[in-house]
């Protein structure tokens, strides 16, 4: 029984295909391609508005330098959610509760942040290892715990990123499955158990989206 609720976290095959490669491939075909009209339909547009908004949003706190950044994390942000609403789907995986895929997208990203940091303003990057104000007899100490806490940082936000979605598909797995054995037995608790469902899955929304 334990197992059997851990199997939605395992990726299926299709004629030994993993299809794994189809879910990543197919939020892509919910965005409509650009028209080469001026008049768009009402779907390009909320795609063009969208899109426009997360990148202004992402970018504002940025200065000019910065936007360079604005393609690939914008193109990063649309992906994840997307496959984060998908995966709450009934009979659908989730790539992102794999610790593999999130510590493929977290270190290459926090590596080229970390060195980009140190090419551009090497003093300020270095100086966030050694608050200001600190005893001398704590500078050797606190650099080595501020310097772990750093290379640290893309495995332990990947872990709880990981750790958060998967305890959340494991929680509506539950309550969905207490749901249908008590409907038969207890449909006042059953329903009570199916509000809770609402409210969890309304939360796994904002999870995903997050």
């Amino acid at each position: 029984m334990n197992l059997s609720f851990f199997d939605q976290f395992m990726s299926p095959h299709l004629l030994g295909i993993p299809l794994i490669l189809i879910s990543l491939l197919f939020p892509a075909l919910l965005f409509p391609s650009p028209h080469n009209r001026w008049l768009t339909n009402r779907v390009s547009t909320l795609q063009s508005w969208f899109i426009y908004t997360t990148t202004k949003q992402l970018m504002t706190p940025l200065n000019k330098k910065g936007h360079k950044w604005a393609l690939i994390l914008s193109s990063l942000m649309i992906f994840l959610l997307s496959i984060n609403l998908l995966g709450l789907l009934p009979y659908t995986f989730t790539p992102t509760t794999q610790l593999s895929m999130n510590l493929a997208l977290a270190f290459p990203l926090w590596l080229a942040t970390l060195l980009t940091g140190l090419r551009n303003q090497p003093s300020a990057s270095l100086g966030h290892l050694l608050p200001e104000g600190t005893p001398t007899p704590l500078i050797p100490a606190l650099i080595m715990i501020e310097t772990t806490s750093l290379l640290i940082r893309p495995l332990a936000l990947g872990v709880r990123l990981t750790a958060n979605l998967t305890a959340g598909h494991l929680l509506i797995q539950l309550i969905s499955t207490a749901t249908a054995v008590l409907f038969s037995i207890m449909p006042t608790i059953s329903a009570l158990t199916a509000c809770i469902l609402l409210l969890l899955t309304i939360l796994e929304v904002a999870v995903a989206m997050i």
